[in-house]
């Protein structure tokens, strides 16, 4: 099987993650995609048509995107009920978990397609700090709310993790451990895992 991204996105690594984790990392390979805000990626628009990375192409051949349903996927055909249970509360409360880390990876890219991909003179900038709140929001609840679930390995911890190492990447002056103490943590501990070292991020 094949992902088409970067590494770099959350979304492309939370997909990667999750296939170690389900015991299935060596049967996925990346494959470089670049993309950006004002133009679209020919060979990934035929593979989906919103054209945004994550796409993984199956071994049949068939193209299934965006990461929250190649995750799916990918325990699906793994078998691991543990990172994704298929029904019931427990499926419903780790989706929640995995909607809040997905939450902070939007504002965040968000956020950083704003500054990266925009001159200056154009910056939104009530924009911008409605998503750093946002993403401020989300880590306040993780701390407060969530430290029961974040302590199993599920898709849901996974995202969370992920995303923080983007933070870490992207925004390492946004001090996000500095009154989270448990968050920080959860990550340090999370970092540490195979899975996390096998799709380590590039040099900043």
């Amino acid at each position: 099987m094949k992902i088409y991204g970067d590494m770099i996105s959350p979304y492309v690594r939370m997909c990667f993650v999750t296939a170690h984790e389900a015991g299935i990392g060596g049967d996925v390979s990346l494959v470089a995609t670049g993309v950006t805000v004002a133009t679209a990626n020919a060979d990934l628009v035929a593979l989906s048509p919103i054209g945004q990375i994550p796409v993984l192409v199956t071994q049949a051949d068939d193209a299934v995107h965006d990461s929250r349903v190649i995750i799916d996927y990918l325990c699906d055909i793994a078998g691991k009920e543990d990172l994704l249970a298929r029904r019931g509360l427990v499926r419903t409360r780790v989706l929640t978990l995995q909607a809040v880390g997905h939450g902070i990876a939007d504002a965040a890219v968000g956020y950083r397609n704003e500054v990266a991909q925009r001159p200056p003179e154009l910056h939104w900038h009530a924009w911008l700090e409605r998503m750093k709140l946002r993403v401020v929001t989300a880590l306040d609840t993780l701390e407060g709310r969530w430290q029961p679930e974040l302590a199993k390995v599920t898709v849901g911890s996974i995202t969370v993790a992920v995303v923080l190492s983007y933070l870490d990447y992207r925004f390492p002056d946004w001090t996000w451990r500095r009154s989270r103490p448990q968050l920080g943590r959860f990550h340090e501990a999370f970092s540490s895992r195979d899975s996390m070292q096998q799709t380590a991020l590039p040099a900043a």
